[in-house]
């Protein structure tokens, strides 16, 4: 333990930034770490009012996935608080951020629960776009020293281990909870849907 911890430290020493590093390279970082998380309710929004319907389903267990994952994350924070760089400390810090557990990194398990309901659904073309969006992520919270690498990897892992398990039970029971909550929204949107401003 004590030489993957070392590791870990090594690997975010390499990869934070520093005082002498560019203004510009702080602010991108800073607006991929913070902002582009904004983005993605606007994407499950924009891909269930106006995407085909089929991708509906995705929709729903991407959210839904990453929930219960958001809480194995809780859970694992509760049970090995590791502490996050400045906590320690460690290297630099150039974004404000609550000492809480920093493992796994619950920004890099969003993106990566994402990518993968969306890789494996039938619009691949966004899972890609959301594993890039969270490698980028990732990067920017570890140089900007919230988090360390293995955070990251430890997202990716959790990740993994809820998608495979949930999916067996999403595939018995997601086409009835989604068309459950079509039938919801069919009801309480009939008009911008009659008028054509939404998908039915």
């Amino acid at each position: 333990m004590h030489a993957l911890e070392s590791l870990n430290q090594t690997l975010f020493l390499l990869i934070n930034a520093t005082p002498e590093t560019s203004p510009f390279s702080i602010k991108l970082a800073t607006f991929i770490a913070k902002d582009v998380l904004m983005l993605l309710p606007l994407l499950l929004a924009s891909l269930w009012l106006w995407g085909r319907p089929a991708l509906r389903d995705t929709v729903l267990k991407s959210a839904l996935l990453t929930g219960v994952a958001l809480l194995g994350n809780w859970l694992i924070g509760l049970a090995w608080p590791h502490p996050r760089p400045f906590a320690i400390p460690l290297g630099h810090t150039f974004l404000l951020h609550d000492a809480t557990p920093s493992f796994p990194s619950n920004h890099g398990t969003i993106f990566a629960v994402m990518a993968l309901c969306w890789c494996f659904s039938p619009a691949r073309g966004w899972g890609w776009l959301l594993a890039i969006a969270g490698l980028a992520v990732a990067w920017s919270r570890v140089f900007l020293g919230v988090h360390f690498p293995l955070d990251m990897l430890g997202a990716l892992l959790v990740s993994v281990f809820w998608y495979a398990s949930l999916s067996p039970l999403w595939a018995r029971q997601g086409t009835a909870l989604t068309a459950g909550l079509e039938s919801l929204y069919r009801r309480l949107l009939a008009k911008p849907i009659a008028a054509g401003l939404i998908r039915h």
